[in-house]
């Protein structure tokens, strides 16, 4: 059965946005953590989080400095900032809102019920003695949801719009997460600081994607920056690897039609990270080489909103057009 374009678009930025809000919650909650493993002297801070989202000219432009209550509160609260856990959850449950009859009601309940409960728990969410049970309770609300929509809705093209959003969202973030470890040991401030404890870093970048246990298994090895970053951008089975996203992102696409210019704008990513040695990339060369995969990345994008939706800006901010894809 055809589907019009404003559907199909609406799932994907659901899922995106979904996406997103749980991948957040999981960067400020283990931050915090890592600022408590690591002493004193030797903390990161939180300014790495604003340059992991690339919205430094935002936050500076409405905000004195990096501290941890301004940055905790733009990357949760923050309204006038797209990619907050805030915003982002009011813009999951308005792509959803429109869409009520596709999904299935139970997963709009859920949306709908977290995007309230955030709201009216924001308190907690700001506070140091409670943020890491409301962030954790974002993180397991939007898992629940993933799994009634896995569960409950027909495996259609909609469905397959929805799991590329998540998939390239997840990608996306995948690389941002390992870019601002990366960052805090490229600059020579804070690198000869950090060195000695440079295993604890990756040990958070493992924890903010629930990845170490599944490294432990993959890898058999200790926690190491080689070996991480191997595991992260390489392995065919792990979920939130850059690889297993591009696959499932991939046999999505398969099943759509008039998927070639995106299937072409996918190929070259998908043998550049075939064909990469990540871990043996020094610090700003694996900088460099992310860059070039989140460039990748929104190439993608741009492919699958000129194929399917006629334009690639956010719902929110463009007009769509009711064609079938």
């Amino acid at each position: 059965m055809a589907m019009l374009s404003r559907v199909a678009e609406h799932l994907y930025w659901m899922a995106r946005y979904l996406e997103r809000a749980e991948n957040t919650a999981r960067l400020l909650n283990v931050n915090g953590s890592l600022i408590l493993d690591l002493p004193k002297h030797a903390r990161p801070g939180w300014a790495s989080l604003i340059a992991i989202t690339g919205a430094d000219e935002l936050f500076y432009k409405n905000y004195p400095s990096a501290a941890e209550g301004h940055v905790v509160k733009f990357m949760l609260a923050d309204e006038d900032n797209p990619g907050s856990i805030l915003s982002s959850i009011h813009s999951a449950r308005e792509n959803a809102r429109t869409i009520r009859d596709i999904i299935p009601r139970e997963a709009w309940e859920q949306i709908n019920k977290l995007y309230l409960k955030a709201r009216e728990n924001l308190a907690s969410g700001l506070s140091p003695k409670w943020r890491y049970e409301f962030l954790r309770e974002v993180i397991l609300s939007v898992q629940q949801i993933s799994g009634i929509l896995d569960g409950a809705m027909s495996h259609d093209a909609g469905y397959e719009f929805m799991e590329i959003g998540r998939n390239l969202e997840r990608a996306d973030m995948t690389t941002r997460i390992i870019d601002v470890r990366s960052l805090n040991l490229s600059q020579e401030a804070e690198a000869e600081v950090l060195k000695p404890f440079e295993n604890i870093l990756w040990m958070s970048v493992l924890r903010s994607l629930t990845a170490y246990q599944m490294y432990r298994r993959h890898m058999q090895a200790a926690v190491k920056r080689e070996a991480v970053l191997t595991f992260l951008f390489q392995n065919h089975q792990f979920p939130r690897s850059f690889r297993f996203c591009l696959d499932e992102v991939q046999s999505g696409l398969g099943r759509l039609p008039r998927s070639a210019p995106v299937l072409d704008a996918l190929a070259p990513l998908q043998a550049q990270i075939e064909a990469a040695t990540p871990e043996s990339l020094g610090q700003t060369e694996l900088m460099q080489f992310i860059d070039a995969l989140q460039i990748k990345l929104g190439g993608i994008h741009g492919a699958i909103g000129a194929t399917y939706f006629g334009a690639v800006e956010e719902p929110a901010k463009q007009s769509q057009e009711q064609t079938s894809v």
